[in-house]
């Protein structure tokens, strides 16, 4: 069976009650491909979390933006696993590059994440890419590896983990990987996780694209043969956002 198409809508630190509430209203009014063509997950700001999981309807799925390494205490600004798994929402987002960058969080630091959001239950959208410095200096394979090496030496079942590589120098830049380019190493990482993992993992684990994703480009990145679907940013926020489901059609019958 293959890998089903994953839409992820990573919103940010962006809205206000009436702008969600708009965004709400356009996906719960969009023509999106069925459940078993694509699996859509949308990742509002925690303040709305709720609201937005209580409105939309019931295709439709909702992520957090981050959540503690362990359980829950004397953390003040943060937000547990255990917390999200109460409110039910099935997913979260873990190491994404604003995280790793602003937030400092390291390879390790992710892995940990990753593992604790695992036991308590959740599912992961788990973030992956370099930088333009490291692009350009060949080592694009090797920080992506050290990324994923991180996560995979703190989890033993790939199950509930869906990688999501996003290029950091084609994140809100407007610059976006060609498809050539994404399926370079979306193979390449689907390659690693045979060789280190196993190779049913390989086969089943999804590998989204994220980095500038939108309405024009989306048919052709998710027609490569190692793209799983994206983690949308900006775009998420958009109309357009039906339109980047809608590329799930391209693998339909592939």
């Amino acid at each position: 069976m293959g890998r089903k198409f994953f839409v992820g809508g990573n919103w940010k630190c962006n809205g206000t009650k009436d702008e969600v509430k708009q965004i709400v209203s356009t996906l719960n009014g969009g023509q999106v491909p069925s459940a078993d063509v694509v699996e859509i997950v949308v990742s509002p700001p925690f303040v709305f979390i709720q609201c937005v999981k209580s409105e939309l309807k019931s295709h439709f799925q909702v992520a957090a933006q981050n959540c503690w390494v362990k359980k829950g205490g004397a953390f003040t600004g943060e937000i547990s696993a255990e917390m999200l798994v109460n409110l039910g929402i099935p997913w979260v987002i873990i190491g994404h590059s604003e995280r790793r960058a602003i937030f400092k969080e390291s390879n390790e630091f992710v892995g940990d994440k990753v593992a604790y959001a695992l036991s308590q239950g959740l599912k992961v959208i788990a973030c992956v890419g370099e930088t333009l410095e490291e692009r350009e200096a060949g080592t694009t394979m090797k920080v992506v590896a050290a990324q994923t090496k991180a996560i995979a030496d703190k989890i033993s079942s790939w199950d509930n983990v869906v990688v999501a590589y996003e290029p950091v120098w084609a994140i809100g830049t407007g610059k976006v990987a060609t498809p050539a380019q994404a399926q370079e190493v979306h193979a390449e990482l689907r390659k690693w996780l045979e060789t280190n993992i196993k190779a049913d993992v390989a086969a089943s684990t999804r590998i989204i694209y994220g980095g500038s994703v939108n309405g024009s480009n989306c048919k052709e990145l998710g027609g490569q043969q190692d793209v799983d679907g994206f983690l949308v940013g900006g775009a998420s926020l958009k109309p357009e956002f039906i339109d980047i489901i809608k590329a799930a059609e391209v693998k339909k019958s592939a």
